[in-house]
């Protein structure tokens, strides 16, 4: 954990390093964390909002849902309940990512409010780990056995958990299934080794689809060089949880919108760095409420688990060795999920500009479907996170997903 916050101290300004330097000297990261809530008011408000509170604002009813998964993780569903018998919608974020990722732009800007404003009955998952979802029926986030799981156990267990629930709380199917990034990765597991969850959905749309990851162009690539070296990358990034919210990320929360625009500008290069730059698109009023949700927490093992496929170049589970994978898989190597099984229709969704998930890979995916659509966004520098904040998302993929949607909708009728 420590490196990345030392790499985002020495691009965000002058200002962080000083106070850190006080940091050091007579109180704890945690601490000068909160004294510094005390005198936010300079801040866009919604730093201190959790997703419920960001809903409520934006002038919307919302719930949370508490559900458990047959492996025993307790997660939390968000919702913004529509009228009455609408179709229910579930909202999946990436890596790292939480509900609120689905909130952040705001009314007429975020894709969970849009489609509450088109009569959806919205649900926003959480994934096992982050932010919302950090339990266990017997293990604590403090035992390293409630890590060892990647988007393997998100796709088997995590997705049919939420879907079963709200199929079971609505009385309808789901109407469709919307991820980002890591949200595409689990629901292609869950439809092919859970095919009976999968009749339950009648539509799965993907933005940035991540299944496939041989041509990324992330520096991120450099960790799959040591894939299978766990021990290292635990050493870096932590032993069990990647990257948490906490006290350090909150702090950098506050000073983001204390900074002056050049120093916001080199603070957002970082996210431009690891997924495509796309300076238009991106709102830097929303940095400080990004860096107070995210990263919302996730497991060593996924981020293993994605090094592993981008080495390899193929789309299969958890790489555990040569023993160990004889006893699991009964071969030397895992298998590749097989995506030929899936028959519910998919939208894929990508942009030429994402670092993460290269246009190739998604044909590659594209082509390794059945019922499936590709729609590539016109924006040149479209990348990865212009999915969930750009500022014409809608203009160039929400109003196409929202027409997809519609001949579903009246298909069904």
């Amino acid at each position: 954990m420590q490196p990345i916050i030392v790499f985002i101290l020495a691009f965000c300004g002058h200002a962080v390093a000083v106070i850190f330097d006080d940091v050091s000297q007579d109180l704890s990261l945690n601490t000068f964390a909160e004294r510094m809530k005390e005198n936010n008011s300079k801040c866009n408000p919604n730093v201190n909002l959790n997703t419920l509170q960001m809903i409520r604002k934006a002038g919307y009813p919302a719930e949370a849902h508490g559900i458990e998964t047959e492996d025993g993780y307790l997660l939390t569903l968000h919702r913004i309940p529509g009228n009455k018998n609408q179709p229910p919608v579930l909202l999946q974020h990436g890596l790292l990512g939480s509900s609120a990722d689905w909130i952040i732009p705001g009314k007429d800007k975020s894709l969970a409010l849009i489609l509450a404003d088109q009569g959806y009955d919205v649900w926003l998952g959480n994934i096992r780990g982050n932010t919302y979802s950090r339990a266990h029926v017997s293990l604590s986030p403090s035992d390293s056995k409630f890590w060892n799981f990647s988007y393997h156990e998100m796709g088997v267990y995590d997705l049919p958990a939420m879907i079963s629930y709200i199929t079971n709380k609505t009385s309808q199917q789901l109407y469709t299934y919307i991820g980002h990034s890591m949200g595409t990765t689990a629901s292609y597991i869950m439809a092919t080794e859970r095919p009976e969850i999968a009749r339950m959905v009648r539509m799965i749309i993907s933005l940035a689809p991540a299944a496939f990851l041989e041509h990324m162009k992330s520096p991120l690539r450099y960790f799959a060089n040591i894939a299978n070296e766990y021990q290292i990358i635990a050493h870096f990034f932590g032993e069990d949880e990647f990257l948490p919210q906490n006290g350090v990320i909150e702090l950098l929360a506050k000073l983001g919108c204390e900074v002056d625009n050049f120093e916001k500008e080199i603070c957002s290069n970082i996210m431009f760095l690891l997924c495509g730059f796309d300076k238009e698109q991106f709102n830097y009023t929303l940095l400080p409420i990004i860096l107070s949700h995210d990263p919302a927490g996730a497991s060593t093992k996924t981020l293993v688990h994605f090094s592993q496929n981008i080495k390899s170049g193929n789309f299969c589970p958890y790489d555990y060795g040569y023993e160990k994978n004889q006893l699991i898989y009964n071969a030397t190597k895992p298998p590749n999920y097989n995506l030929t099984t899936i028959t519910i229709p998919i939208a894929l969704f990508y942009g030429d500009n994402d670092w993460l998930v290269n246009s190739l890979d998604v044909k590659r995916l594209y082509r390794s479907l059945s019922n499936v659509f590709l729609y590539r966004v016109s924006l040149p520098n479209f990348n990865h996170l212009d999915f969930i904040w750009g500022k014409d998302a809608y203009k160039f993929v929400y109003k196409e997903v929202l027409k997809i949607m519609k001949k579903i909708r009246e298909s069904i009728r």
